[in-house]
């Protein structure tokens, strides 16, 4: 049983997986950096001024004691940060986007047909009517 777990962990997909796996959580920090450090920013400064990752609709305040320590925490509907995951969405669609359309334009285009001959009867035949003569 050892050695079929490590024959299928040692196949080339489970490894390709595996490294795809990587790279897809490293690419999320990035566009999640991109997305709230550089786009946020620009899209509030058109919005007003406001920063969405703020954003939120306070439910019950939190309750601080008088030693000022939280007795009980704020809870509150943060939209804003919802509004920065839709965005984060739109541009990774978009950016996943752009890499298939550069991809599709790399594949080769399936190759014309180019004028087609005589059949291989209509060359039989020729050929028959030749040798009659």
């Amino acid at each position: 049983m050892w050695k079929e777990f490590k024959n299928f962990i040692m196949t080339g997909n489970v490894i390709e997986f595996a490294v795809a796996l990587i790279l897809a959580g490293a690419i999320s920090l990035v566009v999640n950096g991109f997305v709230n450090d550089i786009v946020m920013p620009i899209v509030g400064q058109f919005a007003g001024g406001m920063d969405f990752g703020s954003m939120k609709h306070v439910l019950n305040p939190a309750v601080i004691g008088a030693d000022g320590t939280i007795v009980s925490p704020e809870n509150a509907i943060r939209y804003g940060a919802w509004i920065n995951s839709i965005i984060n969405l739109i541009i990774v669609g978009f950016v996943l986007f752009m890499i298939i359309k550069a991809y599709n334009k790399t594949k080769k285009p399936p190759e014309e047909a180019g004028p087609s001959g005589p059949s291989q009867e209509d060359l039989l035949t020729e050929i028959r009517d030749l040798l009659k003569k």
